[in-house]
């Protein structure tokens, strides 16, 4: 959809619920999964849009712009989960050779929470009435999908940029009903970035790294032109976000 420079976009109130009944979970690392999905997965995600809040952005050319304010961070967040869900998407329809049982199902259970998180933010920001990020095409240059360990490395890092992302975009958030769901999707997040480093290095420390745990015990927090530099080389498909700068 492209929109007009002046044309303008009123968000009604509109209340979306995505649900999902989520998979029982066996192992340690799935039940750590499952704990950290319930609140969100098992009940279901619910979102109430902004009431006679006015937005407008333009449409640049062809290239699709993220927009403003606070659609502006949902179709930010949109194209991440995009990219994790197509991510997983490959992986679970093409496990690598000698994979585990076990890790074979944490990967289903991360892909799930994906596709369900990428589904929850087209809903939202259509009930907002404005139009989200199109389905992007990716590229993963480097990545041998045969292997265990370019599939983890490759998890790893979409999971810790993933969070950081949150984190770093919260303060831009202005609905507090926003607010709540990227909470609570950034805390699933965190799960999957602490079991994929326990599959890579089993009963380490490496689950909360110097890495990605600050000495304040915060996590790891990006600004939004960041986190587009360092995942950028995965998008196919351009996109701009003038209000953050990028593009």
């Amino acid at each position: 959809m492209i929109l007009e420079p002046t044309k303008k976009i009123f968000i009604m109130e509109k209340t979306v619920h995505v649900s999902n009944k989520g998979a029982t979970l066996d192992t340690n690392r799935r039940n750590f999964l499952k704990l950290g999905g319930a609140g969100l997965l098992v009940a279901g995600l619910t979102l109430v849009g902004c009431r006679n809040e006015e937005m407008a952005y333009e449409q640049p050319d062809s290239i699709f712009d993220l927009g403003t304010g606070d659609v502006g961070i949902l179709n930010y967040a949109y194209a991440l989960e995009q990219l994790e869900a197509d991510f997983y998407t490959k992986v679970v329809n093409n496990f690598y050779s000698g994979i585990s049982s076990a890790e074979k199902q944490v990967f289903i259970d991360i892909y799930n929470h994906e596709v369900i998180h990428r589904d929850f933010f087209k809903a939202a920001i259509t009930a907002a009435g404005a139009a989200p990020t199109p389905n992007l095409e990716f590229k993963y240059d480097g990545v041998d999908f045969n292997s265990r360990t370019s599939i983890l490395a490759t998890a790893k890092a979409l999971e810790d940029t993933g969070v950081a992302a949150y984190n770093g975009a919260g303060k831009y958030i202005k609905n507090l009903d926003y607010l709540v769901i990227a909470g609570k999707i950034v805390s699933v997040e965190a799960r999957h970035a602490a079991a994929i480093r326990d599959i890579i290095n089993p009963g380490s420390m490496d689950f909360a790294g110097d890495d990605v745990i600050g000495s304040n015990g915060l996590d790891v927090a990006k600004e939004p032109k960041d986190i587009v530099a360092a995942a950028g080389s995965f998008f196919k498909t351009p996109f701009t976000w003038k209000e953050q700068g990028i593009g």
